[in-house]
């Protein structure tokens, strides 16, 4: 798996051109059924709006795209909405925008712009994560070896997530699959054989603000 970029909680952004209201809704979604749910209950939340557009995408490999010009002349407004997370290259993500004509006709050009710049206001403030492969790794080691362990470990940019102190020492780390082996080597090297490699569980994460998402 590569790293990718996916939706981690939604977000809503609002623009207005020519006294139109465009209002973008983004929301995390894991299968076609939850998106179109999504969309739905958007159209319910703004039932008196003039259009409510949509595109969303599923999958790894992005392999299910959907968009809908909900009224629109066709390509102004969906089209655009998928270009924007396809350009993204945002995961497992919907959006709608909702559109409150202002009275003013923006023109094929204007609609585009006008669709593309609301969903681009959304992401903003959305999060967005990147997942990837990575390792939980559990060392073990005597006291001895704690010190070069945990240098290694700061320069490579990893932190441990947890240990214990008992009369030997245990400590786990998430590693990104691609830096498993050079850590593995760079370790045993560095304790002259000393360290012990307890556990390595294969997860799927993201960096977080507040530390590293699991999923």
């Amino acid at each position: 798996m590569k790293k990718y970029k996916a939706a981690y909680q939604g977000g809503e952004g609002e623009i207005t051109e020519k006294k139109s209201r465009f209002i973008a809704t983004v929301k995390p979604v894991e299968s076609e059924e939850e998106a179109l749910e999504f969309v739905a209950a958007m159209k319910k939340k703004y039932w008196n709006a003039t259009h409510n557009c949509s595109a969303f995408v599923v999958g790894e490999n992005m392999e299910l795209q959907r968009c809908s010009d909900d009224g629109e002349p066709q390509g102004t407004a969906g089209r655009p909405m998928l270009d924007v997370l396809l350009g993204e290259e945002i995961h497992n993500v919907a959006v709608v925008v909702t559109r409150y004509f202002g009275g003013t006709l923006l023109g094929t050009g204007g609609l585009v712009r006008a669709y593309s710049k609301a969903v681009q206001e959304g992401l903003k403030n959305s999060v967005i994560i990147e997942k990837q492969e990575g390792v939980l790794l559990s060392l073990g080691t005597d006291y001895n070896g704690i010190g070069k362990i945990q240098y290694i470990l700061g320069q490579k940019g990893l932190a441990v997530t947890d240990s214990s102190y008992t009369d030997t020492v245990r400590m786990d780390t998430l590693v990104p699959a691609d830096m498993l082996d050079g850590l593995v080597k760079d370790l045993t090297e560095a304790t002259n054989g000393r360290v012990r490699f307890l556990d390595k569980k294969p997860v799927i994460f993201a960096p977080g603000p507040e530390g590293p998402l699991l999923f």
